[in-house]
């Protein structure tokens, strides 16, 4: 029987019946073959800048870059829901620049936005869905604040920190989000944030008791230099492709390739 179409409202229609299991990708190919083994949802991250481009963080990400990814991720026509991160600076302006930024996203093909941040991105948050931009939240470790936080840094450590994680997701909740990602705190935290709202959680190295997970597709094919500890690798797909290339490359300089079987007289 075919897949249907998962939705925003679809997701949160998962909280408390089955997990979400969710993965990023960054274009055509890799999506099509994550929607063909079942993931829930697809996020095209804007850790792209990172496993993609070859940057040290995700602050040098435009919205360009974005735009680009999100319309390649699209053509896949995935029936999971295809999700946009929202680049470094195109939301923390104000509401007005978040819906304009946002809704480029939408006609390239995305189907629900990510800003990162809780209680401060509110107003943010109430605009985009008020105007029917679906919303993902993303509190815990915001890495668009890796310069302030120096480094990627678990948080949550602290009675403080995990009390604001909390609240952040009571927040994103109110002001109509229909999920939020919850990365990098402690397991406890996650768990007790979860409990608090009727929107699901989608973990990232926070432990099992979200209502789902999510990560970074590099990380589970064994591609990125260097994955997280959280992660875990399924595959070692860098092995294939340099011994695919290897031995292109052996039987170029032999004269094996090509054979009469790869041209024509």
């Amino acid at each position: 029987m075919e897949r249907r179409k998962i939705t925003a409202r679809s997701i949160t229609a998962m909280k408390g019946r089955e997990k979400i299991a969710m993965i990023t990708a960054y274009d055509y190919p890799t999506a099509k073959l994550a929607d063909a083994a079942g993931v829930d949802g697809i996020l095209v991250g804007d850790s792209l800048g990172m496993v993609v481009l070859g940057l040290e963080n995700t602050l040098g990400v435009t919205l360009t870059d974005m735009l680009i990814h999100v319309a390649a991720v699209a053509r896949a026509k995935p029936k999971a829901l295809v999700v946009a991160d929202m680049p470094f600076m195109t939301y923390e302006t104000g509401p007005r620049d978040a819906l304009r930024n946002a809704a480029k996203l939408v006609r390239a093909g995305a189907e629900a936005v990510k800003p990162e941040g809780g209680q401060e991105i509110f107003d943010v948050v109430e605009k985009l869905v008020k105007y029917g931009i679906p919303v993902m939240g993303h509190v815990g470790l915001n890495p668009q604040r890796v310069l302030s936080l120096g480094g990627f840094r678990m948080m949550g450590k602290t009675e403080e920190q995990a009390k604001k994680v909390i609240e952040d997701v009571k927040a994103l909740e109110e002001a109509g989000a229909f999920a939020v990602v919850i990365e990098f705190v402690p397991a406890s935290v996650a768990k007790a944030a979860t409990e608090s709202v009727k929107i699901p959680t989608i973990c990232i190295g926070a432990g099992p008791y979200c209502d789902g997970q999510i990560l970074v597709l590099h990380d589970v094919i064994g591609l990125s230099e260097r994955p997280p500890s959280f992660a875990k690798r399924y595959a070692d797909v860098a092995a294939a492709i340099r011994n695919a290339v290897a031995n292109y490359v052996e039987e170029v300089k032999k004269g094996v390739f090509p054979s009469a079987d790869h041209y024509r007289d």
